[in-house]
């Protein structure tokens, strides 16, 4: 993903609430307990991006169920980042780095689906209602990005 940045800066949670983030985008560090807080500034930066209700509370529950993938197969946490990008809006879930130094090139179009399908079908769900889905999976981690076409 070299040349996007997230907007929001890069290390964790900016000051303030959803409210003072979500202009400039989302760079969110989550856990199980953290989950109700994802949503709500998920939410608040789809509507924010213009998106109509019906397909903002989409956007929540496919960044919801991917974050909750996160914390069950993956490290038991992980980090969020939106950006409003031209045109659409991205969403990046990892639970750890799936990119080895120098393998970001061979694996950026790779789709690798290491977070299993069953019991919950989460993935299937995000598969449904986002406009795009990858996944990439690498000895350190796993990395879902799911874009949304903005009105």
């Amino acid at each position: 993903m070299a040349g996007d940045s997230p907007l929001a800066g890069s290390g964790g949670p900016a000051s303030g609430g959803a409210a003072d983030r979500v202009k400039t985008g989302i760079d969110l560090r989550f856990g199980s307990v953290t989950l109700p807080q994802l949503r709500a500034e998920v939410l608040a930066c789809a509507r924010l991006a213009g998106m109509p209700e019906e397909r903002a509370g989409d956007v929540v529950l496919a960044v919801h169920e991917l974050a909750a993938n996160a914390i069950r197969h993956g490290a038991g946490e992980g980090r969020l980042r939106i950006w409003n990008l031209s045109g659409e809006l991205r969403c990046q879930v990892d639970d750890g780095d799936p990119l080895a130094p120098g393998a970001a090139d061979a694996m950026s179009r790779a789709l690798i689906g290491s977070w299993p399908d069953r019991p919950g079908h989460g993935l299937w769900v995000v598969r449904q209602v986002a406009d795009q889905m990858q996944i990439l999976s690498g000895p350190r981690g796993t990395r879902a990005i799911i874009t949304f076409a903005l009105p």
